[in-house]
């Protein structure tokens, strides 16, 4: 869980389909984060349905080609900025198609409960 107080947002741009070295880097990144020793307290991945980069190509998610696999990704995680500070190194060296970016931000509130089901 975060302290309350304040932290860095980390956002890392690249596409679906970018390779890494055992896979795709989505994947390799979020490995990364999470069995580091760094300590990282969760990170997201999201796919978007549509986007477009620097060549400046429309990529959709209903092409149903290989260009609908070249769709962007987001891979985000917040946490301390001592933190940050040491994983980044390594996660600037990972991303060799994208674009990396990182916001102060305040966490105000971190709270970890049991997920609650309605029946």
């Amino acid at each position: 869980m975060l302290p309350v107080g304040p932290a860095v947002k980390v956002t890392i741009h690249i596409n679906r389909d970018t390779a890494a070295g055992a896979g795709f880097l989505q994947e390799e990144l979020l490995k990364l984060l999470q069995e580091s020793d760094v300590g990282i307290g969760g990170a997201t991945v999201l796919h978007a349905y549509a986007g477009f980069g620097s060549n400046r190509r429309l990529h959709k998610a209903d092409e149903g080609d290989v260009t609908g696999l070249h769709l962007p990704t987001l891979l985000y995680f917040i946490d301390t900025p001592e933190k940050v500070e040491v994983i980044l190194p390594l996660l600037l060296e990972m991303v060799t198609d994208g674009l990396v970016e990182a916001h102060p931000t305040q966490i105000l509130k971190s709270v970890a409960g049991r997920e609650k089901v309605l029946a």
